[in-house]
């Protein structure tokens, strides 16, 4: 009964958290999604699993219950899970797990359920999930918080997929989200944007996402290897502010988005990098920011 395990919200975290751990030895039970045949393929893609359309009283057949719907479906789940609970004439959810998987929300989101006896909690895994395949858990993180006993079952379910758990405090969640969504989807935009300037430059686009890749990946080598100072490059690290200049003025003829988050990055690589970081500011002050309001927008 320990490793019974229902999953509502089948879509690419949840089918492939469920996959994983059928792998481990758990019993797969209801996997839910809205529609029939939709469950139907999250069950073929997990290898197990009863497909429902909604809710229903089966998904409390499971002692632990993940939802890994949308965030703003959250709330909603929770509701659904405890009409069905009630339907069902149950009064009490004591020995239920319930965890949810976002990284912006804490455990209150399912506070219905814990008020009914459950112990709940999230568990979000620090991980990309493209819908295609399973990406590699093993070493990646999952933070996690909520109830004692939800952590203690997150902690297990972490184990059983090769991943590390780390507890962070409810009410820092969306500090927490906030990184995560720097490091993965911002970093992104920033290279994607690195790349169209090599191609307006005369590269074509394999040519500038390859180059780019070899020299971030070099930095982020030299970060893991060295510390975040050491791996810094770039005028700004070797205080060239005048080419630092050149290149505000040099995307001044492209989208305004261009040049203001260059003058950002900027400023926030003096406030987490320089080792003088008012100076740095300062000298960034004087550099005659092209008047944005002139832009193209």
């Amino acid at each position: 009964m320990l490793k019974s395990l229902a999953i509502v919200g089948a879509g690419r975290v949840g089918r492939a958290l469920a996959r994983r751990l059928r792998e481990q030895g758990w019993r797969i039970g209801a996997v839910v999604t809205r529609s029939r045949n939709s469950s139907r393929n999250a069950v073929r893609f997990i290898g197990g699993g009863k497909p429902c359309a909604g809710i229903s009283r089966e998904v409390l057949a499971a002692r632990v219950i993940i939802v890994a719907t949308p965030d703003d479906a959250i709330a909603a789940a929770a509701r659904q899970i405890l009409e069905a609970f009630l339907r069902a004439g149950g009064d009490t959810l004591r020995g239920k797990v319930i965890l949810h998987t976002s990284g912006a929300l804490d455990a209150g989101v399912l506070k219905l359920l814990r008020q009914y006896g459950a112990a709940v909690g999230s568990m979000h895994p620090l991980q990309t999930f493209s819908g295609v395949g399973v990406p590699p858990l093993e070493g990646k993180y999952f933070v996690i918080e909520g109830d004692a006993a939800a952590v203690r079952t997150a902690r297990t379910i972490v184990r059983a997929l090769g991943g590390k758990a780390a507890n962070i405090a409810a009410g820092k969640k969306s500090l927490y989200h906030a990184a995560a969504a720097l490091a993965a989807g911002h970093a992104l935009a920033v290279e994607e944007a690195a790349a169209r300037l090599l191609m307006s430059a005369g590269m074509q686009r394999h040519e500038a996402v390859r180059a780019l890749l070899g020299l971030t990946r070099q930095v982020l080598e030299n970060f893991e290897r060295l510390g975040s100072r050491a791996a810094w490059t770039g005028p700004l690290a070797r205080g060239d502010y005048r080419v630092v200049s050149a290149h505000e003025q040099a995307l001044a003829g492209l989208p305004v988005e261009y040049v203001r988050a260059y003058e950002a990055l900027n400023r926030l690589a003096a406030r987490v990098l320089a080792t003088n970081t008012r100076s740095t500011l300062a000298r960034l002050n004087k550099i005659v920011v092209p008047d944005l309001l002139n832009l193209q927008k």
